[in-house]
């Protein structure tokens, strides 16, 4: 039997990164995957591939500060699977660097608006759900932000603290349901857009992408950057009960980068 047999889990923030990861391994371990994200052909793309597993999925195109569209997300999951077992907020946006002086008021906003309240939103949509079955596992994606402020970076960390904040709020609130709600905190994600990172510093210092790579794993215990497939380990830990003591959690995934005690 695999972690989450018979799991039906609901992903936001598909995309080529930690939403499609996320999805893929927990239909590795049996889950039932409902697939979101405002862009079509990314929900179409990762559910052919889950299906190529022999896994089922539900691609539901949806806008996660939509209210009247994360309704029809959960509507349409009891519908097709008569349940939600966990929820995985993974949607963001990254915005603007600038300093919180000079920020345009509604970039943060907007910032608070997808990396926050939108899953504040989707974790009040479920949870109906879940309180009848009696069990259920929030799990909301932070970031290492949270621990080692810099500058520019103020707006997303300053709606993930808030996220974090939520999550230990709420895992009190329903955990008396069998509700449990954590949040994980990735730091850099290797991917392309770390990539383009590491390269624009390079073209801008004068070094090489190796050497830029280096500097940064150099600060990180285990010497490399993790990218989103070994980081989502860590979400079906949570949405399975290997963490069936854990609650009110924010877990640092980031090799070792930034360590809280």
């Amino acid at each position: 039997m695999t972690l989450l047999d018979g799991r039906v889990a609901i992903i936001s923030g598909i995309g080529p990164g930690m939403g499609r990861d996320a999805a893929l391994a927990c239909a590795r371990e049996g889950a039932r995957v409902v697939l979101a994200a405002r862009t079509p052909s990314k929900v179409e793309s990762v559910a052919a591939e889950i299906e190529s597993l022999g896994a089922e999925a539900l691609p539901v195109v949806t806008d996660v500060t939509d209210l009247a569209q994360i309704d029809h997300l959960v509507a349409s999951t009891m519908k097709a699977f008569g349940t939600v077992d966990v929820l995985v907020n993974n949607a963001f946006g990254q915005p603007p660097f600038a300093t919180l002086e000079e920020m345009d008021l509604d970039s943060w906003y907007s910032s608070f608006e997808i990396n926050c309240t939108s899953a504040l939103k989707m974790s009040r949509a479920v949870l109906p759900a879940m309180r009848e079955s009696g069990k259920g596992s929030i799990i909301n994606v932070a970031t290492m932000s949270i621990r080692n402020n810099k500058p520019m970076f103020g707006a997303y960390a300053a709606a993930k603290s808030a996220m974090t904040s939520m999550t230990r709020t709420m895992a009190k609130e329903v955990g008396p349901d069998g509700i449990r709600v954590n949040a994980i905190c990735p730091g850099f994600i290797f991917g392309d857009s770390v990539q383009w990172y590491l390269q624009s510093l390079a073209d801008q210092n004068g070094t090489t992408y190796q050497e830029e790579y280096d500097n940064v794993a150099n600060e990180i215990a285990l010497r490399y950057i993790p990218d989103s497939e070994q980081i989502c380990g860590s979400i079906v830990f949570f949405a399975s009960d290997l963490s069936i003591a854990c609650t009110g959690t924010s877990l640092d995934v980031n090799g070792g980068h930034f360590m809280t005690f």
